[in-house]
């Protein structure tokens, strides 16, 4: 994943950037970042994004993505050559019918998410199924295994499932897919759908005929194609899509035989070609709607993902209303705070009637007096009885307080930068390789239930005795944390407002990887994983210098973010923002997002 921080003292230099939870599985990667400062100038650190900058990261080598995708493309060009025969299930009843999701709210639901466990990059598929069991926990309840463990008739428990093939069945990978599963997708009359390999596999066990004659096109002569596909058209809003070449496993194109039987519902555009070529990029025929890749590699908040955020819906709440609310955070305040920044930024919102969340870091420290010329320092809030005026007056005028971890960095290690409070991670180890890029290293050593309590128990204690709202959200310092971690926030705390981290071995009960990890940004409210809500932060934050190779992130860019996600039916526009920079770029983000038809509320209204 991408990453990057930016001091906020010594001249107040721009915020930077923790571009670290995006991207789905692009984690652990960094782009340049410039080394740590000299003690008491301006380093990295002190604000984080989380933006283009992080989809645009290398993703971690633990991840394998290019492996994959080279071996993807040469199983398809094996297929395509060799078209190999699938021999007829006996028996397969195919419906006529159609049931749609039941016509209710979100939160009485049911989803079945299946993800391929087989193979070399079997572990993808677990960190794929986790993504899609967080974004249907919005809808209801998850149930969300191998599909090598589905048993015959299970789609008919659920409203919906969801299959993601990521494991390129043949050769010498046997087909892990029960017949089972093949009969009851196109039995059932519930909705089902299919992302990525082996739906041509689906269409021979069921007969081509018999398939192509309910949904009107041939998945076994549709393959994939890599082109340069960077756009994809959903609804009204031309989505992005960054997947680097040599990483880029393609998208699959769909042989239409019948064009009246398919819906095309996101069209990809590839530019390789003169002129370009359009094909579909998911289509839907009578109750099976397919993706023609898995889309969360290489995300960003413009990102073909948002399409799929939307096309849950479909599955899961039809009858969703349209409405579009936003949620803005003030980012990073702590003792050491300018509190007339505070107060400006916070007069400004209240005299807008905007409701916001300000995260509060207790204790700021800087053990090596990186910011004070080499003399250590710490702060509490009792010793800056400005800074707790201001965030009183935030309190009682629209603002929802949020804790943002204990000291915001970890004891005096440079980790990665300075050890000063809002440089570094608190909850995880990172470095700066030799090619100056942040990489992260997984949780501290001393990672256990009881140290993560430990903290958090701590900086939850210290807001009551200066006269603060004790906070119920939280938001994890550079959004990085272990799985340990964030079972011990959940005890706390009724909510994180972030973006976060799930790893390998959570879903299926088996040992944790902390080097292999998806990171995710939710468009809506989710119970995930973990039994945990999630709150929303998908559009990133205000940059506006370039910094660390990457361009300046705008008002302008953060609010065509806004626009995109406009195509989520019952989506969020939820931004960042650091009141150092004053007031004037705010005033631009929250008359963009307004502008849109955006309504600001409180956080804390999102809880279940």
């Amino acid at each position: 994943m991408t990453m990057n921080w930016r001091s906020r003292k010594a001249g107040r230099p721009p915020a930077a950037v923790l571009a670290i939870m995006l991207a789905a599985v692009t984690a652990l990667a960094a782009p340049a970042a410039t080394a740590a400062a000299a003690p008491g100038r301006a380093g990295p650190g002190h604000g984080h994004r989380h933006g283009d900058d992080l989809a645009l990261g290398r993703p971690a080598s633990a991840l394998k993505l290019k492996d994959w995708a080279k071996t993807q493309a040469t199983a398809d060009q094996r297929r395509r050559k060799e078209h190999p025969a699938t021999r007829p299930l006996k028996g397969v009843k195919v419906a006529t019918g159609t049931a749609v999701a039941p016509r209710t709210a979100a939160g009485s639901t049911s989803a079945l998410v299946l993800y391929d466990s087989a193979g070399p990059y079997g572990f993808l598929g677990e960190l794929y199924g986790m993504a899609t069991a967080n974004l249907a926990g919005h809808f209801g309840t998850v149930t969300a295994k191998p599909v090598s463990q589905y048993t015959a008739g299970e789609v008919e428990q659920h409203t919906a499932t969801v299959y993601i093939g990521s494991t390129y069945y043949g050769g010498s990978i046997p087909d892990a897919i029960p017949d089972a599963f093949y009969a009851d997708v196109v039995a059932t009359a519930k909705p089902v759908v299919w992302m990525n390999d082996n739906i041509w596999t689906l269409a021979g066990k069921v007969g081509v005929p018999a398939f192509t004659a309910k949904y009107g096109w041939d998945p076994t002569q549709s393959f994939f194609g890599v082109g340069n596909v960077a756009r994809v058209d959903y609804k009204t809003q031309p989505l992005t899509r960054t997947v680097p070449q040599a990483a880029d496993g393609g998208i699959l194109r769909p042989y239409i035989t019948d064009p009246s039987a398919v819906t095309t519902l996101a069209l990809a555009r590839d530019t390789s070609t003169t002129p370009e070529t359009t094909f579909p990029w998911a289509v839907r025929s009578s109750n099976l709607t397919y993706l023609g890749e898995i889309p969360y590699a290489y995300t960003k908040e413009t990102d073909r993902i948002i399409a799929w955020h939307d096309l849950l819906f479909d599955a899961l709440a039809p009858a969703t209303a349209t409405r579009h609310r936003a949620v803005l955070r003030l980012e990073d305040i702590n003792p050491d705070s300018d509190p007339a920044e505070l107060m400006a930024v916070a007069q400004y919102l209240n005299s807008q009637n905007i409701r916001y969340a300000f995260q509060v870091i207790p204790v700021y420290t800087d053990p090596n007096g990186a910011y004070n010329n080499g003399v250590p320092e710490t702060v509490t809030l009792a010793q800056r009885p400005q800074v707790v005026n201001a965030l009183r007056y935030m309190a009682s005028h629209g603002g929802r307080i949020v804790a943002h971890g204990y000291t915001h960095q970890y004891r005096s290690a440079q980790n990665p930068y300075t050890g000063a409070t809002g440089d570094d991670f608190e909850f995880f180890r990172a470095h700066i390789d030799g090619s100056n890029n942040v990489v992260l290293d997984g949780p501290v050593a001393e990672d256990s239930g009881p140290w993560a309590s430990g903290r958090i128990i701590t900086g939850k204690l210290s807001y009551a005795p200066v006269g603060l709202p004790t906070p119920n959200i939280w938001t994890t310092p550079h959004y990085a944390a272990s799985a340990t971690d964030y079972g011990a926030i959940k005890q706390s705390y009724a909510a994180r407002l972030e973006r976060s981290l799930y790893f390998s071995g959570q879903l299926s009960g088996g040992p944790v990887d902390g080097h292999r990890y998806i990171g995710q940004f939710f468009p809506y409210p989710v119970r995930d994983i973990g039994g945990a809500t999630v709150l929303p932060e998908n559009l990133g934050n205000y940059e506006p210098d370039p910094y660390n190779n990457l361009p300046p992130r705008l008002p302008a860019d953060i609010v065509r973010a806004a626009q995109y996600n406009l195509a989520v039916r019952d989506g969020f526009a939820s931004t960042f923002y650091h009141p150092y920079n004053g007031t004037g770029p705010l005033t631009e983000i929250v008359d963009g997002i307004r502008g849109l038809g955006y309504t600001f509320v409180d956080p804390a209204t999102l809880i279940p």
